[in-house]
């Protein structure tokens, strides 16, 4: 393998992590459980074991982590290495204090993030989705942009988390299966509704975590008003309104409204219904920045007009409680920049997508 990245032994991160304890567990996502470990000479570092076993053989299981590896950015979390031994599968990456940035906008909220910080966080989350969209060498489509894939450093600093893995996996036998009240908030309507994934999914993405930074609240609350359930619906009555800015945080005693207003435009242009609409991600930061101007946005989302939101998650969730929606990763590559990496969903198995469009009133043409 070479010097980057490191091969790690099964019983040296089974010592590291108290034998993959529930003490030492982080958490859970789609691919697999990480623990928290401390290696032997000292260093600190999240461990996650794969969950689905990948159909690959071991050679090219190895040269696709060698490829994550070789994609290194400061706003993306850094693979140190691996571990194949018999069917196990651990990725070994740094350990990021401060955990996801859910948990410190509307989890335990022990952190205190005030606006500059969290104005920061935004713009260095872009800067890592342009790089892996448009400058590293390999094109990745992330596919999950959510605020638990997105990892707070001891200063703060964003590191995107969980991009790659995909292609570990066997691409016709596959799935991510995903729960309605998991992160189907975050995916864009081509997406859900016909599996088609480019890069625009994940601007799509980065635009309701945006919304979440801004407000401090989850895109689905049933908690609140009803007008304030969902998170893009209540923004886009509030700038229909002209009063966007009713949107911040009122735990923030003080923010700046000029940035506010950008951040708001930005993230309504990310979330528009056709993918064309949507602004790369190179321009999400240059808009950020301040380079350049934000876009005019006039029109609300159609999916937000014509989509019966209750309707729609109460449809879901019964039909979820009878299995998981499953996201087939299957077929040629069908993005813009013709990446091999990223390999899309050409379509959701029956008979999700028929439930689908029903419940929405959603045909394919």
């Amino acid at each position: 393998m070479g010097a980057n990245p490191n091969t790690f032994s099964y019983s040296e991160l089974r010592t590291a992590t108290g034998n993959f304890s529930l003490e030492n567990k982080l958490g859970a996502g789609g691919f697999g459980a990480v623990y928290k470990g401390t290696l032997s000479d000292g260093r600190t570092v999240a461990a996650k074991k794969l969950s689905v076993a990948s159909q690959h053989g071991k050679s090219q299981f190895v040269t696709e982590i060698v490829t994550i590896s070789a994609v290194q950015h400061r706003n993306l979390v850094k693979l140190y290495g691996c571990c194949l031994e018999g069917d196990e599968r651990i990725l070994v990456y740094e350990y990021l204090e401060n955990k996801s940035l859910d948990h410190a906008l509307y989890g335990d909220r022990k952190l205190h993030l005030n606006w500059p910080t969290r104005y920061g966080i935004c713009l260095s989350t872009a800067r890592g989705l342009s790089y892996l969209h448009e400058e590293s060498r390999l094109r990745i489509v992330h596919r999950d942009v959510k605020a638990s894939n997105i990892l707070l450093d001891a200063d703060l600093n964003p590191k995107i988390s969980d991009f790659g893995l995909a292609k570990l996996y066997d691409d016709k036998k596959t799935h991510i299966s995903t729960r309605v009240a998991g992160t189907i908030g975050y995916l864009a309507p081509e997406y859900a509704m016909r599996g088609h994934l480019t890069e625009k999914a994940d601007v799509f993405g980065f635009g309701v975590v945006a919304l979440e930074i801004l407000s401090g609240r989850p895109n689905t609350d049933t908690s609140l008003d009803q007008d304030k359930i969902y998170l893009l619906e209540w923004a886009w009555t509030l700038h229909e309104a002209n009063r966007p800015l009713e949107l911040i945080d009122p735990t923030l005693s003080e923010f700046d409204k000029g940035e506010a207003l950008r951040m708001i435009g930005v993230a309504l242009l990310c979330t528009q219904t056709s993918p064309v609409l949507r602004p790369p991600m190179s321009r999400v930061v240059a808009m950020l920045s301040g380079d350049v101007e934000v876009s005019n946005v006039t029109s609300r989302p159609s999916y937000l007009t014509l989509w019966q939101f209750d309707e729609l998650t109460n449809s879901l969730s019964d039909y979820m409680s009878r299995g998981s929606m499953e996201i087939t990763m299957e077929g040629p590559c069908d993005t813009s920049n013709n990446s091999s990496w990223s390999t899309p969903a050409k379509h959701l198995p029956l008979p999700t997508q028929p439930f689908l469009q029903e419940i929405t009133g959603e045909r394919q043409g």
